[in-house]
Formats: C-alpha cells, structure tokens, sequence
C-alpha cells in the first residue's frame, strides 16, 4: 500500500494570509439545519445576488457533493482546501458532514479538510473528525458573557429541546469552550470567529480574545457585523473600517489577527483573491440534479481480522477495521480505520456507521442484532462468515452467494452477544 504524501498545511489560504493569492477553497454546501438562532442571521438559501455566510444556490448530498469537487478540481487546480461552512452548522447535520468529508478525504488524500460551526453540537465528534483528517476547524464565539450571548441569540436547540435567554446562553458557551478544548487536545488547528456587533458585543471582544488564548486558539476574526433584513439586528450600523481596526489592535495582544476574511457564501470557490462562485453556479446545480446516492459510491468492504488474513474477530471485538477494494480483478488493502470505542450502546453502532460510510459491506465472524440492523439501515450489508478474507471480498464485489460463505461462528468473549455496544474485550 502506497504511503501517501504529507499534506502541506500551509496551502490554506484562510489561515495563510501570504498564500491567499496562490491558493483556493471550495465550500461544499451540505448542511442546511442550524441549531441556534443568531439575531444576524438570514439564511437565504437560494439567493444568489448576495456574498456573506448563510447563503447558497442550493444544498448537497454528500456524495453529489463529490462529484462537484471532482468538477471543480478539473476546472479549478489552485483549490487545495475542501470545508463545509453550512448554510447551516456541520453538526446540526452530523451525518451529511462525516459523510462528506471521509468521502473526500478517501478520494482526495493531498486536500486539506476544514469545517466552520458554532460549537453547539461539535464536541461528540471531535475525535472522529480528527481521524477522517480535518486539520482546521472555525468556531464563531461572540462572547464569554452569558448576559451578552442571551442578546445575540433567540434561542439554542439541544436535540429536541429549545433553550432561551440565559439558560441558552449558558448552554452554548459551555458546549462552545469544551469543543474548543477538545479541539486543541486532538491537535486541530482552531480559528475563531467573532461578529462584532455595535452596543451589544463591541465593548467585549478583547477578553473573548483572552479567553480563547487561555484555550490554546491559534487565530482570532474579528468579523464586522452585515445588517440583515429581517432580522432582530436589521437596524443596527455595521460597524466602521476605524472601529474594526482598533479592536483588532487591542485583541491582537492576545492572538493573532485574520485580516483578509472574505465573509465567504456557504457554496464560495476560488481564490480569495479570485472568486470564481457565480461561474461556478451551473455546475453545482448540475451536481444537484443527480441521483443523491447512486449505486456505485460504495467502492469499499470493511473486514474485522486480527492478522489480515482470516475473517476472525466479532464486530464487538474489533478495535480497527481493515478497508479493501477491488481494482483491476484484483484486492487491495487501502488502510486500516479505528473503530468507534467500546460503550455508548446503540451511537457506537451509528458511530460505526459513518466510519464506514462509504463501505458496501462488512465482513465479520460474529455480530448482535443491533450493530446488524443499525448497520444495514445505513446502506452496509454485515457479511457473518469464517476463513479467508480473499473469499469474502470475492463474494461481496461479484456478487455470489453470501449464504455459502458462513462456518463455524465464533462467539464473542462475552458469549451470546446482543450488540449492546459495551465491547466485547
């Protein structure tokens, strides 16, 4: 297996400011639900006659929003970073945005991914997104006041439950400060956003500055608030160039300073420097109109195998899995993944399931009930057999009988297993 390439972190035109000329993004739009309502925020999904976040053409499934990085990067060389950046938060649509990045991450190793949110529901999936390889990770933080957050938001939405005013407030700041944290222990480069807001949040931005330092964040946008309509913020100034510039000033004590921000669309591409976004429009809606999954996007077979040779291990036991595909009539080891920790009951079992999303099957020599169908409800058909890994593959890519392929089942170390997602070990 061909160790690829060390990808060149510097290439990002964000958080590279002397590249930004050099260097291009694409912003995959494939997240539409939020979780927080900003008191700035008009997401306008389809309206194309505006440039600042929130805003795209339309919306991606994750494997048409692929097959637009392919497109793109035939047109467009220069784009070295893949992100997701809405029109809503990444983790308001966990799965899509996993799915998306573990797709590109397989089909382009040498790009580097980034990922923009608000932090609400961010934590959980730290460590899984520093496995796929995201690298660069943007939490918008406005303040570290509770008292000020409750006037920059309507309200915070924690899975079905809808929290307002301080109670919100609080929430958020707590989920924002621990992603954060948990960012940097995974050794994710972190940038933070803030909107500045006059007479709200302007008087406050230097000590979100010293808190974020506290936190080990690598840079700080200070991003001027654009007055929407429509929102509770419509009639609020945005503020002066002079204004922006001195608050950077005193939160540059602190941190350093992103002073190239282009306030980027949700569906932005190109250059900084050359946005190519509007020109880019055909293709993405072109993208859109595809079948959302077609039948052939899942080019791999996951195989639970203590030695690489024989389909030996229970899914329960497995503690990494190893990826195969099929290439020119032959099989081929394309890396091995880490499964999701034991414990968690059935999230261990949908953890799993975005790890292997791009896999047809998984071939193991025991399972429970509940990885089985939890597993199958997202597209991978569990595959129970013993012996070589070579017969197995051969079935799965070609078709033939999976009924002839089961043995002798070896149960787990805990006997009968029903799949709880406690571990087998």
């Amino acid at each position: 297996m061909t160790t690829p390439a060390p990808i060149d972190y510097h290439r990002h035109p964000c958080f590279n400011a002397k590249v930004k000329g050099q260097y291009g993004r694409v912003h995959l739009p494939v997240a539409p639900k939020c979780n927080i309502k900003c008191n700035y925020c008009n997401r306008k999904y389809d309206c194309v006659n505006e440039s600042r976040p929130g805003v795209t053409s339309t919306v991606l499934s994750p494997h048409q929003a692929l097959e637009y990085m392919e497109k793109v990067l035939e047109k467009e060389p220069r784009i070295t970073v893949a992100g997701i950046a809405g029109p809503g938060d990444p983790f308001a649509n966990a799965e899509e945005t996993l799915s998306t990045m573990r797709l590109i991450r397989n089909r382009f190793p040498d790009l580097i991914l980034c990922l923009a949110s608000n932090g609400m529901n961010l934590a959980p999936y730290v460590e899984e997104i520093a496995a796929i390889g995201v690298s660069h990770v943007t939490v918008t933080i406005n303040a570290v006041d509770p008292e000020i957050s409750a006037k920059i938001y309507s309200w915070v939405r924690d899975g079905k439950m809808v929290y307002r005013g301080r109670q919100g407030a609080e929430l958020l700041l707590a989920r924002q400060l621990e992603s954060v944290r948990l960012l940097k222990e995974h050794g994710v480069v972190v940038k933070v956003n803030t909107i500045v807001i006059p007479g709200v949040n302007d008087h406050h931005v230097e000590a979100v500055a010293a808190r974020m330092k506290e936190l080990g964040v690598d840079l700080l946008n200070c991003m001027a608030m654009f007055p929407n309509a429509d929102t509770v913020f419509e009639n609020l100034p945005e503020p002066s160039k002079e204004t922006m510039a001195s608050i950077r000033q005193k939160a540059e004590a602190y941190l350093p300073q992103m002073r190239h921000c282009t306030r980027c669309r949700a569906d932005a591409v190109g250059l900084l420097d050359d946005d190519r976004t509007e020109e880019f429009r055909g293709c993405l809606s072109a993208c859109a109109a595809k079948p959302i999954e077609p039948a052939a996007v899942r080019p791999y077979v996951a195989v639970a195998t203590m030695e690489g040779v024989l389909v030996n291990q229970h899914l329960g036991e497995a503690r990494k899995l190893q990826i195969w595909e099929e290439k020119e009539g032959a099989f081929a080891l394309v890396e091995e993944r880490a499964a999701p920790q034991a414990g968690g009951g059935e999230q261990r079992w949908l953890a799993l399931s975005r790890v292997l999303a791009d896999c047809r099957a998984v071939l193991v020599n025991g399972i429970g009930e509940t990885p089985r169908q939890l597993l199958s409800k997202g597209g991978i058909e569990p595959v129970e057999m013993s012996g070589f890994i070579d017969r197995g593959l051969a079935a799965v890519f070609r078709g033939e009988n999976l009924a002839a392929l089961k043995g002798r089942r070896r149960s787990c170390s805990q006997g009968a297993c029903a799949g709880s997602g406690g571990g087998c070990g």
